[in-house]
């Protein structure tokens, strides 16, 4: 399963969060529920204050984590999250 994977990698995942000013990491989607295939992206969902910087933090984080785990990942602040999905997204995503 690819969520022990994430755990096993968890302090270089959170040592990429705070070198970009992310907190918090969680991931959901396929990959928090299990559900994953060998096509399957990443969700990760941070905290970033609000302002912040899209090309200085978000992009950068984005692709170091790609580049950290070979896979393609989504970056997604919790501000951001739109109301109607709030509520699945956080109560699927898991602690790293």
């Amino acid at each position: 399963m690819l969520l022990e994977q994430l755990h096993a990698k968890r302090q270089a995942i959170q040592a990429l969060g705070q070198k970009f000013g992310a907190r918090r990491i969680r991931v959901f989607g396929s990959v928090a529920r299990g559900e994953e295939n060998d096509h399957s992206d990443i969700d990760f969902l941070v905290e970033l204050p609000r302002g912040y910087d899209l090309f200085a933090q978000r992009i950068p984080l984005t692709e170091a984590l790609s580049s950290l785990l070979g896979r393609a990942v989504d970056v997604v602040p919790d501000h951001e999250l739109s109301p109607h999905m709030r509520s699945r997204i956080v109560g699927e995503a898991v602690e790293l």
